[in-house]
């Protein structure tokens, strides 16, 4: 099969992704685990708490807050901080101008109160934090702040994920900015990324070298029936050079059942298994020698049972335009999984195609009603190695070396 590369950035609204641009072959019940950072709701403090009051000089217990009463032009991501000696924090209440009460949950570490949904713009706010020692003494400190108007430049944002739907094993969280994060910056934009997995499966986050992109994985698969429940709360987060965060996005979704694809260039065959069990095998025609496959664990990113790869626009009169059938996007370069009729004689034999996996229509059908987005696909021996971030590749590259992606510090047991 024909093929061209494209660059594709795209930016998903409301937490359901943009369908992809298309480009041609080969071119070119147990607790909730949370992410670093994530609000817990064991520990979470609503606004059943007391209005604000003045501090009690008779408890000894320091106690002090954030944003500093009196605060404007505080960003609509803001937390109510706080630092406690000799007590801990056991309430939270933030309110409106109009005494409506914002919901919130406190972080794992203590160290602040993150709000359920981001803050409105050029409101005043009203939040008091309560701690209360081991002996039963309390401390009460309150606070009151102003928010900023809209801001004038907008980081785009992205949540590839889409509510009550259900994934493979390999899917990764993923979060797309635009323009990219720089180093500087990630850290800040990292700590309000959450997840949560149940069953329980700890995992990390780490960044693509453009800052564009953001993966979240665990050191192994997802187990099947997880739950996977994702807060992307960057919102009027500062994400530098004076932009923030366009809004916060959200998503809970399932991963079904282990279907892994494994692609041979040595054999020309692709060997499917399901739940640990091979369930079929297949001939494949892999990229020409001029056109090579990249090899590398990718993921299925995206299913169309008919669709057009064009390649005009690219390569003018060297281009072709070709209906395709039951492709299954693999990288944003544009390698693909896909029926290709005209190379049947080939499949099993010799590489043939200009980047793509190419199977018959037989198989090709059999696997597009078999495969969920997020399913593992291995390409092996192609000579080619798949880039970092040339579709979703958190899978290509060690724990170890997928860890040092991290933004923020990676807790030793997850090293």
């Amino acid at each position: 099969m024909v093929g061209m590369r494209r660059s594709l950035v795209a930016v998903v609204v409301a937490a359901v992704i943009a369908p992809l641009a298309l480009s041609a072959c080969g071119d070119d019940k147990k607790p909730a685990a949370f992410a670093a950072g994530q609000p817990s709701a064991s520990t979470s403090a609503g606004p059943s708490a007391s209005a604000p009051q003045p501090e009690s000089a008779a408890v000894p217990i320091e106690l002090t807050v954030t944003p500093v009463s009196g605060k404007k032009d505080v960003p609509v991501s803001a937390e109510i901080g706080f630092k406690v000696a000799g007590a801990k924090v056991t309430s939270v209440t933030l309110k409106d101008s109009k005494g409506k009460p914002v919901a919130g949950e406190l972080r794992d570490d203590g160290s602040s109160w993150v709000p359920s949904k981001t803050l409105k713009t050029k409101e005043s706010y009203a939040a008091s934090v309560v701690a209360t020692s081991d002996s039963g003494l309390t401390k009460t400190v309150g606070t009151t702040f102003t928010t900023m108007g809209a801001p004038a430049h907008r980081t785009g944002t992205g949540l590839y994920l889409f509510d009550d739907h259900t994934y493979g094993v390999a899917m990764p969280v993923v979060v797309e900015f635009s323009p990219g994060i720089k180093k500087a910056d990630r850290a800040a934009v990292q700590k309000r990324m959450f997840v949560k997995t149940d069953p329980p499966q700890p995992g990390v986050w780490s960044w693509t070298p453009s800052g564009t992109q953001a993966y979240y994985r665990a050191k192994d698969y997802w187990q099947s029936g997880t739950t996977l429940t994702v807060r992307i709360a960057v919102g009027g987060v500062p994400t530098g050079a004076g932009r923030y965060g366009d809004r916060d996005r959200a998503a809970t979704a399932k991963i079904g059942r282990k279907f892994e694809m494994v692609v041979d260039n040595k054999t020309k065959k692709m060997t499917v298994e399901q739940d640990g069990k091979v369930v079929k095998t297949m001939p494949v025609s892999l990229g020409r020698p001029s056109k090579p496959s990249a090899s590398g664990t990718m993921v299925v990113m995206d299913k169309l049972a008919e669709t057009v790869f064009d390649t005009t626009d690219t390569d003018g009169a060297d281009g072709y335009r070709t209906e395709i059938q039951y492709a299954q996007r693999l990288t944003w370069s544009g390698q693909y999984i896909h029926s290709a009729p005209w190379s049947v004689g080939a499949q099993g034999h010799r590489n043939v195609s200009h980047g793509c996996v190419n199977v018959a229509p037989g198989n090709a059908r059999w696997l597009f009603d078999k495969t969920l987005i997020g399913d593992p696909v291995k390409v092996n021996g192609t000579g080619s190695k798949l880039g970092y971030g040339d579709g979703w590749t958190p899978w290509n590259v060690s724990w170890p070396e997928f860890v040092k992606g991290s933004a923020l510090p990676v807790p030793a047991a997850l090293k």
